[in-house]
């Protein structure tokens, strides 16, 4: 039998189950980061919610470990990478505390629109302040979701019921899977710009940290109220601080922080901010579902068994042939996704050479967690990327022809406005990505790159490099690939991302037609 160490309050149900199996459950709660590389020691599992730290230390430390479950949905506290190295499972509970959320998201914005704390506070001390705290109704009125994933949609299906207008920004989800919902899509920018209320549904990466900035806000409406109980840090809370107390906004309701647990806050201070300690999954069904889950996902991964929610689940089944082209085909969906912005409502993924003659479901899977991974509220796996396209409304075709002219095997997407291609390349199969938008390039994935169209006349190159330069963007490698009498197209890798600022000033430049920035995260 195995020793799972729990470092985190787990539900009695989930560790009964445990231990009713024949393991033995090490319960050791408020360890140190350095207690904790002694406990982890021997351990066959390890469960954590949010406040454990599993670093690529504890994971080194863990030399018999198999499993870490996270019970909950995110995994910000977790390395997955170092994890899949060391051949380490992760699991989580991605469906035990969406309902707890959804119902959190809409008591805030219930509470932000009738100041319910505020009138409770004011008479609880002795004050009777009826005219002061007027509030106002959400009939009506437009609320904006940001990210349509579970729990944005189901916020979504419950503000209808308040007789709520719907608008969304999500470029994941296609516009027919939006307009089932009775939600209408549009730009961030847009959205902002006419939504009584913004709601918060996304999950913290690099590019949604600070999504909700002082730009934003500056373009928002004086009556928008802002609800976030997905990850602090996508909002800046010193500018929506900043905006409230100068009345470019109405106000705004928070369960999440950048740096948590908080107990100072400019946003404390200002009557109209409504605010929690992070209660999203905090009910006794949520934490109920997730012990169980959690336990289950465990015991699961100890025996050997097939793992539903396993995140980082390795390719065992694939061929020989195929397992190479995994690495390839998911940064082919990440770039993909970056180059539509969003993803198409139908992705046509083929498969050309040798490669036809094998079972290539798992490049598929593979392709879809690149492409979704950047927009889920819960990691993609191999396991679940599927589901997640659906509930995105996205049709996935797969093709394959045993026919190729330049290359053994070629992976290509199509979808939208945009196609890209990759192969492996040489005895050591190195990806490269060979075509974009039907202009021939070579060049490997890099994990920054700007892909630029423009006009096939001299200069052109040289001004958009010139650019870089200016800005201290180093180029780290480059590819021009060109159509006959057409379009010529560049595919810059950089060492550091170019941000928004050079975009533009590339995007104004004589002969550029577009360049967009995309990412292998």
């Amino acid at each position: 039998m195995s020793r799972i160490l729990v470092t985190e309050q787990l539900a009695p149900n989930g560790l009964a189950r445990m231990r009713d199996a024949g393991h033995t459950v090490d319960e050791k709660l408020g360890l140190s980061a350095d207690e904790l590389l002694g406990e982890i020691r021997g351990a066959h599992a390890l469960i954590v919610r949010s406040a454990t730290q599993v670093d690529a230390d504890v994971l080194e430390a863990a030399t018999d470990l198999v499993v870490v479950g996270r019970a909950g949905i995110g995994l910000d506290n977790v390395d997955v990478a170092a994890a899949t190295r060391r051949g380490v499972m992760v699991v989580n509970a991605p469906q035990s505390n969406i309902l707890s959320a959804a119902e959190h998201t809409m008591a805030l914005l219930l509470a932000q629109a009738r100041n319910v704390p505020q009138a409770h506070a004011a008479l609880k001390s002795g004050k009777w302040e009826r005219s002061r705290w007027e509030g106002i109704e959400l009939h009506g009125k437009v609320l904006g979701v940001v990210g349509l994933g579970r729990v944005g949609a189901l916020v979504a299906q419950r503000a209808l019921a308040f007789g709520m207008k719907l608008a969304a920004f999500d470029p994941f989800v296609a516009p027919e899977r939006a307009r089932q919902m009775g939600v209408e899509l549009m730009t961030l920018d847009e959205l902002v710009r006419m939504a009584d209320f913004l709601t918060i549904h996304l999950p913290k990466t690099p590019e949604t940290t600070g999504l909700i900035g002082k730009e934003l806000l500056a373009a928002a409406r004086p009556q928008l109220r802002i609800v976030n109980t997905a990850r602090g840090g996508i909002v800046d809370e010193a500018a929506l601080a900043d905006a409230i107390s100068a009345g470019r906004i109405a106000g705004a309701a928070l369960d999440v922080f950048e740096h948590e647990p908080t107990t100072e806050s400019a946003l404390f201070e200002l009557d109209s901010v409504i605010v929690t300690p992070h209660l999203g999954a905090s009910t006794r069904e949520a934490q109920d579902k997730a012990g169980d889950t959690i336990a289950e996902q465990v015991l699961l991964a100890l025996t050997g068994e097939f793992v539903p929610f396993a995140v980082n689940v390795s390719a065992t089944e694939a061929s020989e042939t195929v397992r190479p082209f995994l690495p390839l085909a998911e940064k082919l969906g990440a770039i993909f996704a970056s180059l539509n912005a969003g993803v198409p409502p139908v992705l046509d993924v083929a498969y050309h050479g040798g490669l036809a003659d094998y079972d290539t479901r798992i490049l598929t899977l593979a392709v879809l967690r690149g492409l979704l991974g950047a927009a889920s509220e819960e990691p993609v796996s191999y396991v679940n990327a599927p589901q997640v396209a659906s509930e995105r409304g996205i049709e996935v075709r797969e093709t394959k022809t045993t026919m190729t002219v330049d290359y053994v095997n070629l992976v290509t997407l199509r979808g939208g406005d945009h196609a890209i291609a990759g192969t492996l390349s040489g005895l050591r199969g190195e990806p490269r990505i060979v075509m974009i938008d039907d202009h021939a390039v070579d060049i490997p994935p890099a994990r920054n790159m700007i892909v630029v169209h423009n006009d096939d006349r001299p200069g052109v190159t040289g001004k958009v490099t010139t650019i870089l330069g200016d800005g201290g963007v180093n180029i780290e490698d480059m590819r021009v690939g060109r159509i006959e009498g057409g379009t010529a197209l560049m595919v810059i890798a950089t060492t550091t991302a170019a941000g928004d600022e050079l975009l533009d000033r590339m995007r104004s430049a004589p002969g550029v037609l577009h360049a967009h920035a995309v990412s292998t995260d």
